[in-house]
């Protein structure tokens, strides 16, 4: 009790409140039953209380893995490569070069090639990457195991038996911690991200997620600001890679958008707003990985080349040529050519209502009759036709009427929501992870 009092004496009455708050916050997230999802995974909660150099992007950085973690890696001697010899792919390299460079003969790679006929083509030694290593374990002179490094998770090891090499899959599982970052916009959600310290996967992945509801392109504004949930792989202490985005929220000029992994009853994954409405929509806001865009859409706009008022029935996005190009909704490939206008152009049908454009490609991916789904790669931007730089023209029709991409979205059906016999379970699984986005909100309020 006199610790107690001695507390409230020297800080001030603010600061109470708010570990009073932090506090029942751990108590909350610490006693809500996780759902299946989140049971198979291993989340931290960290306290790093120390203020981040950048007022702008700050983040909750996760535990370090646990003593008791590494020293159960330290003693897996199945993963352990000392006494082999390793070299690593170079592009031109093949099993022939590997093997001489380790200091074995012909022989030897006949006789694991042999071996190796038996695995699957993505496993198969005839296929290997630059980057991946191939390590050999040499006793007596003679070649006893060999394994194919494809990653830090997955190899694949040959081991030597009287009838010849045989092969095993081995795999090991990382550690999963969770990390919550939270950054403020100044231009771009991809410049924020990369100063918050987010990879540019992690950062298309955000994108991705709000693809359906945000045009990172036109409706980001400076002060606008987003926050992540997000796995972070660890591997024997060392971080490895990024997992699943778990929760995220994007502030776009006062309003927030609010997603929620889930995963169903019958394993379907998906990201939901908070009332159980998937952030998949039938069409992508912007139909690419873009940088900016040149002009919008305006029905008078004056032809850069003809120095005509043409009807521009459509918006230009400006990238880098080679920059892909990702169809817009599912549908099935109705024209894939080349115009002395249009230069090389894909069309897709979206069912018998909607007909996207894409024009003055650098190359076409697809063919005519080629069923896409969303986000798939169906072309690179380019400067074909009659275009006066690298830039990716877009049309949206509706029943062969050309509509503004940058409003008709807003005016199509609804996007599905989560089933009445699943909501109970989603909902309880959505405040688990609200409640975790909250508790990490007050540890960055603590630290400020």
């Amino acid at each position: 009790m006199q610790f107690l009092k001695r507390m409230i004496t020297l800080y001030p009455r603010n600061h109470i409140i708010i570990a009073s708050t932090f506090a029942c916050l751990i108590g909350l997230v610490l006693l809500v039953a996780p759902s299946e999802e989140v049971s198979a995974k291993r989340d931290s909660l960290p306290l790093q209380l120390a203020l981040p150099e950048q007022a702008d992007s700050i983040s909750t950085a996760p535990e370090a893995p646990t003593a008791k973690v590494a020293k159960e890696n330290e003693t897996d001697k199945s993963f352990d490569l000392t006494d082999w010899k390793t070299v690593e792919v170079k592009p031109g390299d093949n099993l022939t070069t590997l093997f001489k460079r380790a200091g074995l003969t012909a022989r030897d790679v006949h006789e694991i090639s042999s071996a190796g006929m038996r695995l699957d083509k993505q496993d198969s030694l005839k296929k290997l990457f630059p980057g991946e290593k191939i390590a050999f374990l040499i006793e007596n002179d003679q070649l006893s195991k060999l394994r194919r490094v494809k990653n830090p998770l997955e190899s694949i090891e040959f081991v030597r038996s009287e009838s010849g090499y045989k092969f095993t899959k081995l795999t090991r599982a990382p550690e999963i911690h969770t990390r919550f970052v939270s950054a403020t916009l100044e231009s771009s959600l991809f410049l924020a991200g990369q100063k918050a310290g987010l990879s540019q996967k992690l950062i298309m992945e955000l994108a991705n997620v709000f693809g359906g509801v945000i045009d990172f392109i036109y409706d980001p504004r400076k002060g606008d600001s987003f926050n992540i949930l997000f796995e972070e792989k660890f591997l024997d202490g060392k971080k490895i890679g990024t997992g699943e985005i778990l929760s995220a929220q994007f502030v776009n000029r006062g309003s927030t958008h609010t997603a929620i992994r889930y995963v169903d009853s019958h394993g379907d994954v998906g990201h939901y707003s908070r009332e159980g409405v998937s952030m998949r929509k039938a069409f992508l806001r912007a139909p690419l990985d873009f940088t900016r865009i040149s002009s919008g859409f305006n029905p008078r706009r004056k032809h850069p080349i003809h120095k005509k008022i043409r009807a521009h029935r459509g918006i230009d996005y400006a990238a880098p040529r080679g920059t892909p190009v990702f169809a817009a909704g599912d549908g099935r490939i109705v024209a894939s050519g080349y115009s002395k206008a249009n230069g090389k152009f894909v069309f897709i049908n979206h069912g018998e209502q909607y007909t996207t454009k894409y024009l003055h490609l650098h190359m076409r991916a697809v063919k005519k009759g080629q069923r896409v789904k969303q986000g798939q790669i169906i072309g690179q931007v380019g400067s074909t036709g009659y275009a006066t730089g690298p830039h990716l023209h877009y049309e949206f029709l509706v029943n062969g009427v050309h509509r503004n991409p940058r409003t008709i979205l807003d005016k199509l059906p609804k996007a599905k929501s989560i089933p009445h016999d699943e909501k109970q379970r989603f909902t309880e699984h959505a405040e688990l992870m609200l409640a975790k986005v909250e508790a990490h909100q007050h540890i960055l309020a603590f630290n400020e």
